[in-house]
C-alpha cells in the first residue's frame, strides 16, 4: 500500500467516477484503476462496486474511507515536516539533471550562481528522468532538469525552459561527414544506434518520428542505455545516432556531430528540457537558481 493508491481512491470516492478522479489527479484512468486495483488486492477486500453505469463504495470501501483520509493527511504531514528539517540546512542545493543537461546547461549556470551566492554548495545528479523524480518527491532533490513525462505526476510542477534540437553523430572517416548539414534521407540506409525506448522514450521516439516523417523506417542496429556509451559506439563505427545537440558536448575522439537540414519534421522535432520540482514547496535557493536560468534563458536556448 501506498500513497498513491490512498491518494486514487479518495478520488474515486470523492467523485463516484474513475474518469473524473483521474482528470483531478491528471493521470490516465487505467493508472487510477490499476492503482485501486492494487490497493483492493493488497486489502484482500473491494472498495468499489462497478457497472456500466455508475461506481459507488462497497461496505468495505465505506468503513475505510476516513482511515484512508487519516493516513493520508498523515503522510503528507510528513512530506512537509521532512522538507522543513531540509529548508533548515542552508546553502546547500540538491540539483538532479539528464546527461544532456548535465553536459550542456549545468556548466553554463553554475558560474553565475556561484557569483551571486558564493557560499552554496551545489549538489549535481545525473540520472535518467524516470529515477529523478521519485528524488524530488522523497526530498533529495530540490529541482531537476528532465524530459516531462507523457503523464505528469500531479504532486510535481514542471516548467519548460526551452527545447533542445537533434545532431547527428557520426565518425570522422564517414562520407557524410564534410557536410555542414544533413538530410534524413542521407540517412536511409545507415545502421543507426538508438537508446532503449524503457529508459529514454524521448531519444528513442525522436529518432523514429524523423524517419517516419520522412517516409522511412529506422535501421537499427543497435540499442544503448547512456549517451557516452551511444557516442563511443559510434567512434567504434557501429553505426551513426541522431542525440541532443548538447550531447557534442562529450567531445569522444573520432566523432563529429553534424546539424539536421531544417525541415518542416526536423524543426518540430525536438526534446523538452524542464526544470521540475515538487508541487507546494518554498525554496528561496530553488527560486534564485530557477532566475539565474531565466536571465541566461536566450543564450542557453541558442546553444541548445
Amino acid at each position: 500500500m501506498n500513497v498513491s493508491q490512498l491518494r486514487c481512491f479518495l478520488a474515486a470516492a470523492e467523485t463516484l467516477h474513475f474518469g473524473h478522479a483521474a482528470q483531478s489527479l491528471d493521470i490516465l484512468p487505467a493508472t487510477l484503476g490499476r492503482h485501486i486495483k492494487q490497493l483492493e488486492d493488497h486489502l484482500g477486500v473491494p472498495l468499489f462496486l462497478r457497472t456500466t453505469r455508475a461506481v459507488s463504495l462497497t461496505e468495505a470501501g465505506a468503513v475505510v474511507l476516513e482511515d484512508a483520509k487519516d493516513l493520508l493527511a498523515r503522510a503528507e504531514a510528513f512530506e512537509r515536516k521532512a522538507r522543513e528539517i531540509r529548508g533548515n540546512e542552508a546553502h546547500v542545493l540538491r540539483v538532479g539533471a539528464i546527461d544532456s543537461a548535465a553536459a550542456g546547461l549545468i556548466p553554463q549556470i553554475l558560474l553565475p550562481m556561484h557569483e551571486a551566492f558564493p557560499e552554496l554548495e551545489i549538489q549535481i545528479v545525473e540520472q535518467k528522468t524516470i529515477h529523478l523524480l521519485p528524488k524530488l518527491l522523497s526530498g533529495s532533490l530540490d529541482i531537476a532538469f528532465c524530459r516531462p513525462p507523457d503523464v505528469r505526476d500531479p504532486r510535481l510542477v514542471f516548467r519548460t525552459l526551452f527545447y533542445e534540437t537533434a545532431v547527428v553523430a557520426l565518425p570522422k572517416s564517414h562520407p557524410l561527414a564534410t557536410r555542414s548539414h544533413i538530410e534524413i534521407e542521407d540517412l536511409a540506409e545507415e545502421p543507426l544506434i538508438v537508446p532503449d525506448r524503457r529508459s529514454r522514450p524521448h531519444s528513442h521516439d525522436l529518432t523514429i518520428s524523423l524517419f517516419l516523417g520522412a517516409g522511412l523506417t529506422a535501421r537499427i542496429a543497435q540499442i544503448a542505455e547512456e549517451k557516452q556509451t551511444i557516442v563511443n559506439l559510434v567512434a567504434a563505427g557501429t553505426g551513426l545516432a541522431i542525440v541532443p545537440r548538447w550531447t557534442a558536448r562529450l567531445r569522444v575522439e573520432g566523432v563529429r556531430f553534424i546539424p539536421l537540414a531544417v525541415t518542416d519534421a526536423t524543426s518540430q522535432a525536438k526534446l523538452i528540457l524542464a526544470a521540475s520540482w515538487a508541487r507546494g514547496t518554498r525554496d528561496p535557493l530553488r527560486d534564485s537558481f530557477l532566475s539565474v536560468i531565466s536571465n541566461k534563458i536566450n543564450s542557453l536556448e541558442s546553444s541548445a
